[in-house]
């Protein structure tokens, strides 16, 4: 009985043997302890079926794979999957981690690990100038859970398709976008679900209610930039580049809609851009001419250093929330949320997002701006300093704002004079 058994025992081993390829009959036992879920997906995933074992995609290095140095990520899927590797190099995704990244060499008690997302191994040369400063704020566990488990969408495929799963039924579902695009700044998973579209999905389906997918990644290219017309500022793409990414765009709108609808809609979408991005300029135009007048409170100088630009007042997108005033506080919640959420929801179909949580946050913003920027002339007398009481101080002040602003580039040096020679002209007026 005990030879039956252990013959029987032969032919099980035989059969898992041949069904496996060669180096994981290594990994496998060990890991159905330590790892079974890890185990249990391979087994079920095309790349068991094909034959593709640990070693091809971890290698044989067992050291380097505990310590974390041997990574699984696009360049190891690459060459089996050139098509979707190149679809995703071109993307917004391809550039995930060059937009939300920052040198981290100068932080203190920094992961010398995280050298590879920016450097090739031995290598100091840089691969990406891309600096972002919010993220060199963070601490590292922060910026490990708050930054790059979305950003490391552009060196990593388990972002989207998981570490051994290979069913398309994952990253075909509109959840799978969710845990990156959502949010007070970019919350597009919302918007779709709160619309007609994903109303449409939920009930009917997706042959009538279509999908993220459907519109950024049809017929299953990686390139999530499908029919994009905008540059991450906001601001739209050149001509060059905006026309046939609009033409693209009505393609696959087109397969539901009638063209005209569809690019009246996208028309629509482009006004509302356009006029939210006025509002917010005249809120950047405000905060600019406070720190002409050294009236923001504090001013850049008197707080800590921005990790790129030091003691110097930014409103781009590499803007603060924290070591900052209380009037670019609020346009950090203008820009970033409610300018994005009025777009965003308008390019969407989503009324709620663009006009309660966009439109009206945004005026709203720029009510409460002004409102603060009155104060800060209020508390430091600025109301009253061009009314005579003090008209050399004003004059000293005017001329000083006006220097700032040839300096940063927001007046020419001909605007400067005739500017400067109406001061002048107001001073020697009052001393009559």
């Amino acid at each position: 009985m005990k030879n039956r058994f252990a013959q029987l025992a032969l032919v099980v081993i035989a059969a898992l043997s041949l069904s496996l390829p060669a180096a994981a009959e290594d990994c496998i036992p060990c890991h159905r302890e330590k790892t079974p879920a890890a185990v249990r997906q391979w087994e079920t995933s095309a790349h068991a079926r094909a034959k593709i074992g640990c070693e091809k995609c971890h290698g044989s290095d067992h050291d380097k794979i505990v310590k974390g140095e041997a990574r699984v990520d696009m360049k190891v899927c690459g060459p089996c999957h050139q098509k979707a590797f190149k679809e995703h190099k071109a993307s917004r995704h391809g550039m995930g981690l060059h937009s939300g990244w920052g040198c981290t060499r100068n932080l203190a008690n920094r992961d010398p690990a995280e050298c590879r997302f920016c450097h090739e191994e031995g290598s100091t040369a840089p691969l990406s100038g891309v600096q972002c400063a919010r993220f060199l704020k963070q601490t590292s566990e922060m910026a490990e859970i708050g930054c790059n488990y979305c950003h490391n969408v552009e060196s990593s495929c388990a972002s989207c398709h998981t570490n051994h799963n290979t069913s398309l039924a994952i990253v075909r579902d509109p959840n799978s976008c969710a845990k990156c695009h959502m949010g007070p700044d970019h919350p597009q998973w919302e918007m779709w679900q709160t619309s007609l579209h994903g109303t449409l999905n939920a009930t009917a389906g997706i042959s009538t209610g279509p999908t993220c997918q459907t519109c950024h990644m049809p017929k299953g290219s990686h390139n999530v930039s499908f029919g994009i017309t905008m540059s991450s500022g906001g601001a739209p793409y050149p001509a060059k580049q905006a026309e046939p990414a609009r033409k693209e765009m009505l393609q696959i709108c087109s397969q539901c809609h009638a063209p005209e609808f569809a690019r009246k809609d996208l028309t629509r979408g482009d006004a509302v851009r356009s006029q939210s991005l006025t509002i917010l300029k005249e809120a950047e135009k405000i905060i600019w001419d406070l720190s002409d007048h050294g009236l923001l409170d504090p001013m850049p100088e008197k707080r800590p250093e921005h990790p790129l630009s030091g003691r110097k007042l930014v409103t781009d997108n590499q803007m603060l929330y924290e070591d900052t005033s209380h009037i670019e506080r609020l346009f950090f919640k203008m820009k970033k949320y409610d300018y994005a959420r009025t777009i965003k929801g308008a390019y969407h179909q989503n009324p709620a997002y663009t006009h309660w949580y966009g439109n009206a946050e945004l005026k709203m913003d720029l009510v409460d701006i002004k409102a603060e920027a009155n104060r800060l002339r209020e508390r430091s007398g600025a109301h009253v300093a061009g009314n005579g009481e003090n008209p050399a101080a004003a004059a000293e002040e005017a001329l000083r704002a006006l220097k700032s602003k040839v300096e940063r580039g927001a007046m020419s040096e001909e605007e400067y004079a005739v500017e400067k020679a109406k001061v002048l002209d107001r001073l020697k007026g009052s001393a009559k």
